[in-house]
């Protein structure tokens, strides 16, 4: 009998089951997907036709052919289908991938939120056989994530202290971020929101926490800029994300909406005409788009980004720096040019969060400034991104960057370039670190 990981029902197969309204619904986690077969709109079936256009890369095919062999091409580029067929348990996972006897006892031994779930399409990506690749190590748990270090805790970020209303979270002066699922189509070990995701319980959204969350942003006139998060808001079906959107372009004082996703990345035929159809009603509207590894840039997520850019969507990149993955200057510098090249900007660069059990994807800080020092100068500061530390109990993202500032000497500021060489710079008023007012 394979073990079956726990998890909350894909919002795009319980959503599509409600009548379109202006509310979000309970994500139910009791019953089985297979018993909701939701008969499939005009709209849906358009877009499935639509799907078997989207560029398929030889190596998916092959993937395709060797492990989904009843599925169709227009089957695997239908995103519920991505959905109904996630690799969720260790029978599915063994077929697939040879594991090691750490990750099937972590896979064993899991209960509770961030379960195992893997899209066909990501999984295709994965080497079936090297433990110690990249994009294995983010989504295949091992025991070293029961191993709770000092510092370590379920929410380093604070978020529910400050959580206003469920589901809301207002830590800077003018922004909030709104949750609006638990639930996404694949589940990142190192998962900031790792006590809540994938999960059932008091963290679901219902429709009196979006709504309370709505009426808070309507009285906080000082909150311009929103935040969608979750959970991925991308795999909630187009109505439910549309009705966010608009209540939010409703309310006069927001002026800025952004989405936080992966699903471009971990299931690029999510990103069909009607959503991007919908999107561009919604302007002005940012998406950032968290990536990993330069392996995750695809033929079909180079695609699926050009169709949010074609939109109109400005594209920025969030990049959690990992121990193994991509803590190296050639990983980050490949992965930041492969995102320009996308036509997504590198936005930021995190320091892992000290969420429990994340030491062993965890770098010490001064490898981000190692990497950002090798990679200024040597790059288009376009492809750079600002690498920072979200630090624990609210205090929020500050920034950490080389030191180029040496001293001063006869009123000229000393400056230590890429290249390493010094340089002067005409500056007698008040010096740098200076906070008294009187030039030093």
């Amino acid at each position: 009998m394979a073990k079956q990981l726990p998890e909350e029902e894909p919002p795009s197969v319980m959503m599509a089951l409600a009548p379109v309204s202006t509310s979000i619904t309970v994500i139910n986690v009791a019953t089985p997907i297979a018993t909701h077969q939701a008969p499939i709109s005009k709209v849906q079936s358009l877009d499935k036709r639509r799907s078997a256009k989207f560029r398929v890369s030889k190596s998916v095919r092959q993937f395709l052919s060797q492990f989904y062999p009843e599925a169709s091409v227009a089957d695997w580029n239908d995103w519920r289908w991505q959905n109904r067929n996630r690799v969720r348990t260790l029978e599915e996972l063994e077929r697939i991938i040879t594991l090691s006897a750490d990750e099937r006892a972590a896979i064993e031994r899991h209960q509770g939120a961030l379960p195992v779930g893997i899209t066909p399409y990501y999984a295709s990506l994965i080497d079936s056989q090297n433990t110690s690749q990249g994009l294995r190590r983010t989504v295949i748990p091992v025991l070293d994530e029961y191993e709770t270090t000092a510092g370590e805790n379920d929410d380093p970020l604070g978020e529910d202290s400050h959580s206003p209303v469920p589901g809301l979270v207002h830590r800077y002066p003018d922004r909030v971020l709104l949750l609006v699922t638990n639930f996404c189509s694949v589940y990142c070990r190192y998962c900031t929101r790792a006590r809540m995701v994938g999960s059932a319980g008091e963290r679901s959204v219902k429709k009196s926490d979006i709504e309370a969350s709505f009426d808070y942003i309507r009285e906080h006139k000082e909150i311009r800029d929103v935040l969608i998060s979750g959970g991925d808001p991308l795999s909630l079906d187009d109505e439910k994300l549309e009705y966010v959107l608009s209540t939010l372009r409703a309310i006069p004082h927001v002026e800025f909406i952004r989405i936080g996703s992966k699903q471009p990345i971990v299931q690029p035929m999510r990103i069909t005409p009607a959503l991007t159809r919908m999107l561009k009603r919604f302007h002005p509207l940012w998406m950032s788009l968290h990536f990993t590894h330069p392996d995750e840039l695809t033929p079909e997520v180079i695609d699926a980004c050009g169709r949010l850019a074609d939109a109109g969507i400005p594209l920025g990149s969030q990049t959690v720096l990992l121990k193994g993955v991509n803590d190296n200057v050639e990983t980050m510098t490949k992965l930041m040019h492969g995102l320009l090249k996308a036509r997504v900007k590198p936005y930021y660069l995190y320091q892992c969060d000290p969420i429990s059990g994340s030491a062993h994807f965890r770098t010490p800080v001064s490898k981000g400034v190692e990497i950002i020092r090798a990679m200024r100068g040597f790059t288009t500061g376009y492809a750079i991104p600002t690498f920072v530390v979200d630090a624990p109990n609210g205090g929020g993202k500050i920034p950490i960057s080389p030191d180029y500032v040496v001293g001063y000497e006869n009123e000229e500021l000393l400056l230590k370039s890429y290249d390493g060489d010094t340089y002067r710079y005409p500056d007698g008023g008040l010096r740098l670190g200076s906070y008294s007012g009187e030039p030093s």
